[in-house]
């Protein structure tokens, strides 16, 4: 008889529930299984259409079948999917993953409640163990305390301009870039745990990180290995199990921690060496263990970056195939993933051209990557308004950009700068990072050189965390949260300074029509200089105003004001002379 059970047995199934959906109570009573003929820890033999699974919404629920047919390449030679219809006979594919030996695992989530009914298909029809299996999934009210499954995983509104989760609710992306955050460089579970509670305290809601392939190394690099090995075994001739085992618990701390998982599956220049094909592959895995998840796909990193020692003329040729398949691996996933997680690519050295991929139509966001100095908060700027316009209807925002600490500058104030100019010319976030952080350096163990020789910088990773940069974007963030922010609509004339292309260091307007505004002073407020004007307020009406510091979130209120004839308003000095917010309310506020 075919053998299904819950992974790793009964109990542990059932911590492992447990650990990805949050504390819920009375577990047993809300995640069942059910098989026909008993159970012996979650064994049980199954029948073709006797398993019962229960799963609350957004939980992940994880189920194996098991092969008594032994295959030369698992993982090559056998494609295995559950055919899931909804209760209006919708359907979809789920892939299963191999999860070594002679098991393949499935994990299923749905925002919605009801029921589904699944059978498997094998590409191996004469494998009874495989293939044709059935079953039914409940899916339940969530009763946990998690906002991030409470409130479901990510998609797009505001005619796309914006995030949001599938219940509507406003999501602000705040990103932090941990792009060796998945290998042995990071500690687990002390360092983790430790980066991620930092991360939540300061307001961050996304960790972007690579699986298998991060970057700055060439493939099979040790450092590039978490301690199970590397995720393919030389020459990439097939995945390593164990490699994900320890990634899952990375990914699944993060969700129950309340961050969202972007994850990037491979860095761009990979995929020469790989193969368009096997890169499929990698995919379909990363899909079918991840997908269940509340997570956002970057496609790859750097997509135009090729291999870093080649001459001009190979560079240039890799580029374009990376270009060309990287767009074909996007088209790719687009048709595979049965949840649809949002797609995007991180560009590559000047956002890639603002076209890093031959398919940009297979991406959902857009993302820049305008450089690692502190001028290049001007490029920044222009990289966004071009993106803009380039790709209306698609949330565009800094992907990475002016990593703290990297070569020596774009200290706290520059990422305040890229954080505010950001939101308010409409970004639905930003993307931090921190030199020391996106490769983790050790005090004992710093990365050292990249290929091309050059050493980033050896600040070690928990000195780095706590640099200021991370906490004021964090501030950021907290501000926005408590106002309308994803009303906001950016306006250059609101204000009598602003910035423009060649001065990115003016005032950055944003408002609610006539009766909110939001202003940015990267330079504050002089006395001795003509007094900025806010403009087109509702005429001669009252208004409460107040500065707020950036880095502290500190309110100076500056009390009832009230807008001229023409809804305009003279902004006084600033308490002191840094970067500043401006805001104006309804007097009603406060």
């Amino acid at each position: 008889m075919p053998v299904l059970k819950l992974a790793l047995g009964h109990r542990c199934f059932s911590a492992y529930v447990v650990f990805v959906c949050g504390v819920l109570a009375a577990w047993l009573g809300t995640h069942q299984v059910c098989a026909e003929g008993g159970a012996d820890e979650g064994r049980g033999a199954l029948h073709r259409s006797n398993i019962r699974l229960t799963v609350e919404r957004n939980c992940i629920i994880e189920w194996s079948c098991y092969s008594e047919i032994e295959y030369r390449d698992a993982f090559a030679d056998v494609e295995l999917n559950a055919v899931l219809t909804d209760a209006d006979g919708a359907e979809f594919r789920l892939p299963a993953f191999w999860a070594g030996g002679n098991e393949w695992r499935f994990r299923f989530s749905s925002p919605h409640l009801g029921e589904y009914q699944f059978r498997t298909a094998c590409n191996d029809v004469s494998n009874e163990r495989l293939h044709a299996r059935r079953g039914r999934i409940s899916v339940i009210e969530y009763t946990g305390g998690n906002d991030l499954l409470a409130h479901g995983p990510l998609k797009l509104y505001q005619e796309g301009r914006l995030f949001r989760h599938q219940d509507g609710h406003p999501f602000l992306w705040l990103a932090d870039s941990w792009w060796h955050g998945m290998t042995s460089r990071l500690d687990w579970p002390d360092g983790f745990q430790l980066l991620t509670a930092d991360r939540k305290e300061k307001g961050f809601s996304v960790i972007q990180l690579a699986i298998a392939f991060p970057c700055d190394i060439q493939s099979f690099d040790p450092r590039g290995a978490n301690a199970a090995g590397h995720a393919w075994t030389p020459g990439y001739q097939t995945i390593n199990p164990e490699y994900f085992d320890l990634v899952d618990q990375r990914i699944a701390w993060l969700v129950r921690e309340g961050l969202v998982p972007n994850i990037v599956g491979a860095w761009g220049y990979y995929l020469p060496e790989m193969g368009v094909e096997k890169m499929k592959r990698h995919w379909r895995y990363l899909i079918a263990r991840y997908g269940a998840y509340p997570v956002t796909w970057t496609l790859c990193g750097e997509a135009v970056l090729p291999w870093y020692l080649l001459d001009n003329q190979a560079a240039a040729s890799a580029r374009q195939s990376q270009r060309e398949g990287w767009g074909e691996v996007a088209s790719y996933v687009r048709a595979i993933d049965p949840y649809q997680r949002l797609r995007s690519v991180h560009p590559g050295p000047a956002s890639g051209g603002l076209r890093p991929l031959a398919d940009m139509d297979a991406l959902d966001f857009v993302m820049i990557q305008p450089g690692h100095k502190d001028a290049s908060v001007a490029t920044a700027a222009d990289h966004l308004d071009a993106a803009r316009k380039l790709y209306p209807g698609r949330p565009v925002l800094i992907g990475e950009a002016c990593f703290e600490g990297m070569n020596g500058e774009c200290k706290e104030k520059i990422q305040r700068i890229l954080f505010w100019s950001s939101m308010l010319t409409g970004a639905p976030g930003f993307s931090y990072g921190a030199d020391g952080i996106w490769q983790f350096n050790c005090r004992d163990n710093p990365f050292g050189p990249s290929p091309g020789g050059q050493t980033w910088g050896n600040a070690a990773w928990d000195d780095a965390y706590r640099w200021p940069g991370s906490a004021h974007v964090g501030a950021g963030r907290r501000i926005l949260l408590g106002y309308s922010w994803e009303k906001l609509t950016s306006n250059p004339e609101w204000i009598s300074n602003p910035a423009t292309i060649d001065e990115p260091r003016g005032a950055y307007a944003a408002g609610i029509g006539d009766r909110m505004r939001m202003i940015y002073f990267p330079n504050g407020v002089a006395p001795w200089r003509v007094p900025p004007v806010v403009r087109q307020l509702a005429p001669n009406t009252s208004f409460q105003a107040r500065y707020i510091d950036p880095m502290s979130t500190q309110v100076f209120p500056l009390g009832e004001i009230t807008t001229d004839a023409q809804g305009g308003w003279e902004a006084p000095p600033t308490p002191v002379l840094h970067d500043w917010l401006l805001v104006l309310t309804g007097a009603e506020r406060g």
